[in-house]
């Protein structure tokens, strides 16, 4: 095992910081945008172009906006997502810290679009805690894609069976079991440490 590659969303960032909740859970009483319409107008629209990098944020979420919450601006929204989105769960990072002490690489495999990606490294700070990032809109496909896993493998120069992914998504695990990888399905009741000593 040369590199564990860790989930980000219900793994390593677990909603939001004061209590754990959806990040839209509050988001029609704080901003007066209805979360279903929300849901309606933009994800269901523009996320799968977005999510692979095909579409920019800003540039589907403007207008959706405009239809559904005119009086709310496209980067107040953002913001309001992102810091509403960012509960870092410290237990993990206290784990990874202890991998990479080790000399074991650590990197984030993770559905991302590109400004939420930024924020999570630059703004939550995980460019110190990790050695890298692999996100769908950068890579250009998602997970559970096995082009996905392929792309990271060729980036990394190891073989499949020298990788471990830590994902809370039960597709995503099969998909990289398939793909050759090794994978166990993230639950609060593990730790890195713990999965890793099974592997090893």
């Amino acid at each position: 095992m040369r590199a564990l590659i860790i989930d980000v969303d219900g793994v390593l960032v677990t909603g939001r910081p004061e209590d754990g909740r959806n990040w839209a859970a509050d988001l029609e009483r704080d901003l007066g945008v209805n979360a279903a319409d929300l849901q309606r107008e933009f994800f269901a629209r523009h996320w799968d172009d977005i999510i692979v990098g095909r579409a920019k944020l800003s540039e589907r979420l403007s207008p959706s906006l405009a239809r559904i919450a005119p009086h709310v601006s496209c980067d107040r929204l953002i913001s309001y997502w992102f810091e509403k989105d960012s509960r870092l769960d410290s237990a993990i990072l206290n784990d990874v810290a202890a991998c990479r002490a080790t000399g074991l690489k650590i990197c984030l495999a993770t559905n991302q679009e590109h400004m939420r990606a930024a924020y999570l490294m630059n703004v939550l700070g995980l460019a110190e805690r990790v050695d890298g990032i692999f996100y769908s809109a950068d890579l250009g496909c998602r997970k559970p894609e096995q082009q996905f896993f392929r792309r990271i493998e060729a980036s990394t120069s190891l073989s499949p069976e020298e990788l471990l992914l830590v994902d809370d998504t039960p597709a995503n695990v099969d998909a990289a079991r398939d793909a050759g990888w090794n994978a166990v399905q993230w639950s609060r009741d593990l730790s890195l440490s713990a999965i890793l000593a099974d592997f090893r």
